[in-house]
């Protein structure tokens, strides 16, 4: 498995619940751009129309050397999940006050793009000073501990 790209700005902004691995429906040239790692999920988030659930704001960039015959770099792209787990995410963003996001893409040791969503929330400001904080505890514990061992 190789990844290609980490959101990492959603792991600081929202609380991760519930993980799932989808296929996404991609034309020739936005493979080759993500094999290149000309993508940015940055913006992006996850929005059901109809039964089906569409990646929006995704921004694959154009692959050169395809001249004219290219894709639309911000178009919605869908994502390709089971029937029951459709019903599931769509059952458990009714019931909460959640979204979904992208975590990251990566390419399976079968050529596949796949894209590793999340069920999450937005960390409020108290919430963000307290890992914050936690972190800073954890670092004074471990710099205590060094000057212990010498």
């Amino acid at each position: 498995m190789k990844v290609v790209r980490d959101n990492r700005k959603a792991r600081n902004e929202f609380q991760l619940f519930e993980k799932f691995d989808a296929g996404i429906k991609l034309a020739g040239t936005e493979v080759k751009s993500v094999r290149e790692g000309r993508v940015s999920l940055d913006e992006s988030y996850c929005r059901f129309k109809g039964n089906e659930l569409y990646l929006i704001s995704c921004d694959i960039s154009h692959y050169a050397p395809a001249g004219g015959i290219n894709h639309n770099p911000k178009r919605d792209r869908k994502l390709l999940l089971h029937k029951h787990e459709l019903n599931r995410l769509s059952g458990k963003l009714r019931a909460k006050s959640c979204t979904v996001i992208p975590v990251k893409m990566y390419i399976t040791d079968n050529n596949l793009v796949k894209l590793e969503i999340a069920l999450a929330t937005r960390f409020t400001k108290y919430d963000k000073r307290e890992k914050i904080k936690e972190k800073d505890i954890q670092k004074r514990i471990r710099s205590v501990g060094k000057k212990w061992i010498k």
